[in-house]
């Protein structure tokens, strides 16, 4: 784009594509904020998660990823405190009643969007990631300024509104076919709670 420092616009779009795809605990609070709060609990979990997620890209930008790097101590409270959420998450689903993952259980959608928002903003790697993936389509010999980032952060914003949607209505159909079916949503939900215990495990340990 000539009036900003940006300089493979589609292979940024794509390169954030790519990691949209691969599944993370994000992708699964989505996919459990849909199927248990419908079209409305699943866009309640994407606000928190974009919300969270520009929280860190901004963060990003003004220099905290070399604060943490610089104080190992602040970096590993913010990393065991995301791990310990994801496992206390994980917990909860093992330990719900038998039933109690199935069909749609009412919920207020502001309970989707601070998970949502927890889970993005409580990963401190993310914060490295950006600061690491936004030089990658900056021409160094331009001054990127305030507006090329700000369009990196609405345009990462956009793709996964679009991205997200799509999942949010697959997986809302999904759930409407399989409410009726007790015992495999029995089991999918304690999938899913090994699912994040393992992952908040693995984060905590790396």
């Amino acid at each position: 784009m000539p009036a900003l420092a940006i300089t493979d616009l589609w292979a940024f779009v794509i390169a954030v594509i790519v990691f949209l795809a691969i599944p993370g605990p994000g992708t699964f609070a989505l996919l459990t904020g849909t199927s248990k709060g419908g079209v409305r609990g699943g866009y309640a979990t994407l606000a928190g998660l974009v919300l969270g997620d520009q929280v860190l890209m901004w963060l990003a930008v003004a220099g905290v990823a070399a604060l943490l790097k610089a104080h190992p101590a602040v970096f590993h409270a913010v990393q065991y405190a995301g791990a310990a959420y994801l496992v206390w998450i994980g917990i909860g689903l093992l330990r719900a009643k038998e039933g109690a993952g199935t069909g749609f259980i009412p919920m207020q959608p502001g309970h989707w969007f601070r998970q949502g928002f927890l889970i993005t903003v409580l990963n401190p790697k993310a914060i490295v990631f950006y600061m690491a993936f936004f030089p990658l389509f900056i021409d160094p010999a331009r001054d990127p300024g305030l507006a090329t980032f700000a369009v990196m952060a609405l345009l990462i914003a956009f793709i996964t509104l679009l991205y997200c949607t799509g999942i949010i209505f697959i997986g809302d159909a999904l759930a409407r076919r399989l409410r009726d079916n007790s015992r495999f949503g029995n089991w999918m939900q304690r999938a899913a709670g090994v699912f994040l215990i393992g992952f908040g495990i693995r984060l905590g340990t790396q």
